[in-house]
């Protein structure tokens, strides 16, 4: 059995390259793979110091060679491609040099301004994923050859309790619950959020935690609302799933202004909620597939849907079901895997 290892900075938890990885992790298991984590935080395998966002001790380069040692493919979830944590970018780019690797590309650091020195490492032995085609063009540029492979989705995924969690929430039958399921940061546009709420006259709940120091700025963003707001899955009952708060929600809202793909995009016609949406540039990608979704200052348009629906939820969730299916995810990635070759092929004789 072909062994693989996943390698990022952080592994299992609520962060999108943390879901992704498990969802890759998911589709090398079906692919034959034994998996094991590597990561500088979190519920892993092979917790590995100096390889956490935060961390600037500087990796063990021991410690993490020791964790790939035999293993045939290394699964390298964005720290080779967004270098938040430098050290730690390196030690993985040289302990995966001339060994067969797939680089997992969620951001790039161009793609924040104050990264955009910093370039992607490459190596003949490894393959390049991105989870959009304007990051593919933005490698293919730099001379990296990359394979597009959206982001999959469980497009039967649980049903939530919608009525448990309106009432652990205090949430009125009659009144409309805006939910913005994603952490607290500047480029998450928590205001553009919070002003849907308001145009729609609903309460408007923030599921994820502030970071990078921007808890002040969302305390005094959710002070200043003219509208209820709730913050945290902790006000939910006592169980905290990402269905029940799909469930318990009339509105998704993500009006990022730069996401690497935007997972509550999706999320949204999985679990048959309109979205209203940000100007980020994956957005239009994402929506030339097929999406009715509606644009952040579309409060108006989306009220009268609202009172009216019509068949756009339907029609969001059969994009999905043909597009981004978490079941059609191992053989996008077979390909990949064939094309690297050598041990940890699946297809190799």
């Amino acid at each position: 059995m072909p062994s693989a290892a996943i390698v990022s900075y952080r592994l299992g938890g609520p962060d999108g390259v943390s879901i992704e990885a498990a969802k890759w992790r998911g589709a090398l298991l079906e692919l034959g793979f034994s998996v094991s984590t590597v990561a500088g935080e979190g519920p892993v395998d092979h917790r590995v110091a100096g390889l956490s966002i935060d961390d600037d001790s500087g990796p063990d380069r021991a410690a993490l060679e020791s964790a790939l040692a035999g293993v045939d493919l290394v699964v390298v979830e964005n720290i080779c491609s967004l270098p938040l944590n430098p050290a730690a970018s390196r030690a993985v780019a040289l302990a995966c040099r001339g060994r067969a690797s797939l680089l997992h590309h969620h951001d790039l650091p161009w793609q924040r301004a104050h990264l955009a020195h910093h370039a992607v490492p490459d190596d003949p032995a490894w393959r390049h994923v991105t989870v959009n085609e304007a990051s593919r063009a933005e490698l293919a540029a730099r001379g990296i050859a990359a394979t597009t492979i959206y982001n999959a989705f469980d497009t039967e995924p649980p049903v939530g309790d919608r009525d448990a969690t309106r009432a652990a929430l205090a949430i009125e039958r009659d009144q409309l619950l805006v939910l913005q399921p994603t952490r607290a940061l500047p480029r998450k546009n928590v205001a553009g959020g919070i002003a849907l709420a308001e145009a729609l006259g609903a309460t408007y709940w923030l599921l994820g935690p502030a970071e990078d120091g921007f808890g002040p700025e969302l305390d005094r963003l959710l002070a200043g609302a003219n509208c209820r707001v709730l913050h945290g899955p902790g006000r939910t009952a006592a169980r905290e799933r990402v269905e029940d708060a799909y469930a318990a929600c009339d509105v998704v809202v993500l009006p990022s202004t730069a996401e690497g793909f935007g997972n509550p995009a999706l999320e949204s016609a999985v679990h048959r909620k309109p979205l209203c949406i940000g100007p980020y540039p994956v957005a239009d990608e994402l929506a030339r597939f097929g999406f009715d979704w509606f644009a952040l200052g579309e409060a108006g348009r989306l009220a009268d849907w609202l009172a009216d629906p019509d068949d756009l939820l339907e029609r969001n969730l059969a994009v999905a079901r043909r597009h981004f299916s978490l079941a059609d995810l191992p053989a996008r990635l077979a390909p990949v895997l064939a094309d690297l070759g050598g041990p940890g092929d699946p297809g190799a004789a």
